[in-house]
This record gives structure tokens, sequence and C-alpha cells, in this order.
């Protein structure tokens, strides 16, 4: 016979291995909006042998009952079934239930009833995400209700079967695993602008790599010129294809910009185009809503802003430098000459906080000459206004200018007045050319009662762009060679009314060298005459190397 207390200690026990076996959290199944907790089932092994480690459950329990005996060996068994149900199978019969044709990874990982971004499970047979997969979790009864067993960890990976629960290791599911999370090698980013070979969708369809369409969320087309633009910058591309080089970081845009990176660049989509969902949604959060989904705005703002925050997020703390000044950054002397008027109302304001580096301050007749330098990423190029009368055909004459004559602006002679934050004349050089240089065409000018646009065409080489021969560059040093050559790699162009128009983009395939037209879903080549016929808006020049 036992003793009173030891019953009460073997009791104990069993009520302690109820526990650990039941669900690990305590879900209010009344209320599918309460988050479940998921405990891998590696863990929950480990806790029943520590648990069930001694014969009594409690060291000092004495037995010396045949009963207890026969029960201890029923539970024990019992443990020994359900683990070695949970072994992982590689012959799950559930396999051919799998359905590719609706799986999209492209959202946010939200599990579609509790909203909750935790331990998230996708449905390999419908696509719709779940969260957990114990027995009172949304996944686990969407299995027993829907009759769909096959079920991937958007975060781990692992691929399980519900409601058994063991995992499937299993070849064939490594392509899903890689439209989840597109992987590459360094030997793979070093070829691809070499690689020439069409990939193929699930549904038939042809696409390029890297020329992949996006898709337009209410008014979007904004961030995907801007994108599809920088996807032709290649070391910036190569960065953010290999995510060692910024997996420490926790700024959610550049997580990311680095996934929308990788999935455009995907040679094994299981479709033609990518939505840039969980980007945007990240936009929003870091822009506080600046840029958001159902709203127009300006890829050169966007792009300022894109590159600005990117930067901030990737610097270094000893080093204010990153992979975006790396390719953009280059310096410009600039020479303000400000009336004495001018300076007494300033200084009456509050004075210039403006950052910069001043070489010096001289004094001429009733003016203040200031110089200095300063970074930019991109150059604000300005065009001749469009003339005021109609031709006899009763028509507006869209005027033309050569990328030449506004690219005076940058000679250090020619005056450029501006009235803001005072009137000023100013005279800038460049001092520095960076690697890829951002041209923007100021296309809109706001006046006291609406924003115009300037129709005029803007006439620019395709290749070799030669800045020596038109602004004065700065001597290099004895090793090095003087790179004033540049290509067009990215041509964003606006169409329409300003704040109704849409905007498309020139890009390059350098594997060919041939021009493709895209406008968010739509890619289509085109002739490199074509890319000079429309009314540009920013473009990027790649240096020659």
């Amino acid at each position: 016979m036992v003793r009173k207390r030891d019953h009460e200690v073997e009791e104990g026990s069993v009520k302690r291995q109820r526990v650990e076996e039941g669900p690990s959290s305590p879900v209010d199944t009344d209320n599918p909006l309460v988050p479940y907790n998921d405990v891998d089932e590696e863990e929950e092994n480990e806790a029943r042998e520590r648990n069930n480690g001694g014969r009594g459950g409690e060291e000092g329990a004495v037995v010396d009952d045949d009963d207890d005996d026969d029960d201890y060996n029923e539970q024990e068994a019992s443990i020994q079934r359900r683990r070695k149900l949970l072994e992982p199978r590689e012959d799950c019969p559930y396999l051919d239930t799998v359905n590719r044709q609706v799986l999209d990874f492209d959202f946010e990982k939200f599990c579609s009833v509790s909203l909750s971004n935790l331990n998230v499970y996708a449905c390999l047979v419908c696509g719709k995400y779940y969260q957990g997969r114990g027995k009172k979790s949304h996944a686990y009864t969407h299995s027993l209700e829907a009759g769909h067993h096959v079920y991937i960890n958007l975060e781990t990976e692992k691929v399980y079967c519900l409601p058994d629960g063991y995992e499937i290791i299993d070849p064939s599911l490594d392509d899903i695993r890689h439209v989840l999370n597109p992987r590459f090698t360094r030997e793979q980013v070093a070829q691809l602008d070499k690689n020439r070979l069409w990939s193929r969708a699930l549904d038939g369809s042809d696409y390029l790599p890297g020329m992949v369409g996006l898709n337009n969320i209410q008014g979007t087309d904004f961030v995907n010129v801007t994108i599809q633009s920088l996807m032709r910058v290649t070391p910036l591309r190569n960065f953010f294809l290999i995510p060692e080089n910024y997996q420490h970081n926790r700024s959610s845009l550049v997580q990311r910009f680095g996934e929308l990176t990788r999935k455009i660049w995907h040679a094994r989509n299981f479709k033609g185009q990518v939505s840039p969902h969980e980007f945007l949604q990240a936009v929003m959060k870091a822009s506080k809503k600046r840029f958001r989904i159902g709203q127009q705005s300006d890829p050169l703002e966007f792009m300022a802003w894109l590159l600005n925050t990117l930067h901030a997020e990737l610097k270094t703390s000893k080093k204010n430098n990153s992979i975006i000044y790396d390719c953009f950054q280059g310096e410009l002397e600039v020479i303000k000459e400000i009336p004495k008027k001018a300076i007494t109302e300033k200084k009456e304001n509050g004075g210039d906080k403006s950052e910069k580096t001043t070489d010096g301050e001289t004094e001429r007749g009733d003016a203040l000459m200031e110089k200095s330098r300063m970074p930019f990423l991109m150059l604000g190029l300005d065009l001749p206004p469009p003339p005021l009368f109609k031709d006899v055909m009763e028509k507006n004459i869209i005027p033309q200018v050569p990328l030449f004559n506004i690219l005076k602006k940058f000679d250090g002679e020619t005056i450029t007045e501006v009235v803001r934050p005072h009137i000023a004349r100013m005279k800038y050089r460049v001092t520095r050319l960076p690697r890829y240089i951002i041209l923007h065409m100021q296309r809109f000018k706001k006046n006291n009662f609406f924003i115009e646009k300037n129709p005029t065409i803007v006439n620019f080489p395709v290749k070799n762009l030669e800045l020596k021969d038109y602004i004065p560059l700065p001597t290099p040093k004895e090793n090095e060679k003087l790179r004033s050559k540049y290509d067009l790699i990215a041509n964003i162009v606006h169409d329409g009314k300003p704040k109704e128009g849409v905007y498309r983009v020139f890009v390059q395939r350098k594997s060919e060298e041939l021009w493709y037209e895209m406008q968010d879903l739509h890619v289509s080549e085109t002739l490199p005459q074509m890319v000079a016929l429309s009314e540009t808006y920013l473009q990027i020049y790649e240096q020659h190397q």
C-alpha cells in the first residue's frame, strides 16, 4: 500500500503531466482575436522528458502497488506514441493537395483571424495565413474544418502536417521556400548582369528576372518607377541581394527594401509580377504617412526621402558612410552673393541654419560673398520657360532644349537667382562626381493659385554623356583617372496634367543592352530612340569605369 503523503505526491505528478500534455498556453476559444502563442514540438518533448524522468514524478516517492506500475507504463507508452507521431516524416500523404497557384507571399504576414503577426503559418492548400499549430490554434481549427493539412511556418520555413503536428521533410517543397524567402549566393549575384535567360511562371507566362512588373496599389506608380530605377544601380542592388550585409539592422524599411529587391531579381517566382505591399506598409510607417497608399506623390520627393532614410539607417557609427553615399554622393562648390539689405533681414529673422562647410566670406561693394562646399545626392536642372503664344495652327509650341544647355548651371560661372530663404545670386561648380549621378528636371512650379507644368522636351544622349566638355571638373590626383563619361540607365517620365498624370520609366537591361518601358505591371521592349522623346523628369546616369 502507498502511504497517504506518497499518494498525494503521485496524484500531483499525474496532474502536472496532464497540464504539460495540453496546449502550451490558455486560449479563449470563444474569442478568435486572442493571440495564440505556439510552442515548438522539440521544446514540448524536452519538457516532457525532464518532467517524466522519475517514476513517480517526484524524487522520494515510494510506489509498491502493481496497479500504479501499470498506470505509469501506460502513460510512458502514450508519450512514446505521441513522440513517434511527431517525428519528421518523408511520406506525408497530403503533399499532392499543395496548390502553388494560390500561394502569394507578397502581403503582410498576419493571421487572417487574429490579425497577429506572431507565429504565423500559411496554408499551402488555400494560401491563407493562420496563427499557431497547437490544439486550440487557428491553423489547427482550419485544418479540421476545411480538411487542409499542409502548412509552412513563415519565419522558420518548416512545413508541418496538421492536425497530426509532425514536420514534413521533402525536397519538393524547396521551391516554395525559395519564393517565400529568395536566396542568392555571391557567385549568382556576380553573374546577374550576364544572364540572358527568361524565366517561366506557373501560369505559363515568361518574365525576365529584374524586369518584372510591380502592382499599382491605388496611386503608387510614383513608388514603382523609383524602385525600378534604383534596381538598375548595380552596387545598391548587389548589397541588398545579400541579407548578411544588413541582417543586424532593425529598420523595417531596410529589411522590406531588401526583400523586395530579392523578389524582383528572383528567377523562380510563381508569377511574373511582384506586389510591393509590405514595402509600402514600411514606407507609410517610416514616413509617418507622408507617402501612403491611395495618394499620388512626387517620385522626386520620394526618391530623396528614401535615399536619405536608407542612409540614416545603414550608416556606420564611426564614419558617416553607407552604400547610398558610395553610389550617389557628390560635392558642389557654392558661391553665394547676398545683397547687404538681404543680410540685415536675414539677421533679424534668426540667420541661416543650413548644414555646409564654409570656406570664408568676402565683402565686395554692396554685397557679401560666401564660398562653401556641400554634398549632394541629386542635381536639379532648370528648364527654360515655355512660350506664352500659340503658333499659326493655334497650338502651343512645345520647345526643346539640349541637356548641355541646362547643365551650364553647374559650370561655376552661370548665375542662378534665388529668392528663398532670402534674395541671392548663386554660382555652382561640381568638385566631385558621384559614381551614379541623378538629374531631375524642375517641371512643376507652384504659383499662388495652382501647380503648372513645363512641357519642354529635353534632348539628351542615351550613351556617352561627356560632362567635362560642358562643366569644369577638378583635376584628378596623380594615380587617378578623370571619369566624366556617363551612360543613362533609367529615365522616369511624367504624362498628363500635374497631380492627375501618371509616371512610367525607361530602364536598360545590361545583359543585352536593350531598353524596356515599364508602367506598373506593363513591361515592353522599346527602342533607345524612344527614350528621349518623352517629358523626362528624373534620370540616373552610370559612370564609365
